[in-house]
């Protein structure tokens, strides 16, 4: 095996480490900035909102249909359905144009 890969693989978990540890270590008072405590409250949000949405209009055939099923289930959750019929109610969105308009 390649000397790299065991560079490549160091440094990874340096770089990990240094994630995790360095604001554990640089911040030992609370944090009282309201903008600061805002912005660090809505970052796992915005990360899985970035990580889902392109995965939600790609996952389809066409991108209408994924667009369409991301506006029905934004609608249909808007309007206090449940995880599961807003679910059904995009699959079929994606069913019916799939099978007869796209």
């Amino acid at each position: 095996m390649n000397k790299n890969v065991y560079i490549y693989i160091a440094v990874m978990a340096a770089v990990s480490l240094l994630i995790r540890v360095l604001p554990l270590t640089l911040i030992r008072k609370q944090i009282k900035n309201k903008f600061i405590r805002s912005f660090l409250y809505y970052v796992p949000y915005v990360t899985l909102a970035v990580m889902t949405f392109p995965a939600v209009i790609h996952a389809t055939q066409s991108t209408v249909s994924g667009i369409a099923a991301l506006v029905v289930g934004l609608v249909v959750a808007w309007f206090g359905f449940d995880l599961f019929k807003t679910a059904l109610c995009c699959c079929g969105i994606v069913l019916i144009l799939e099978l007869f308009i796209v």
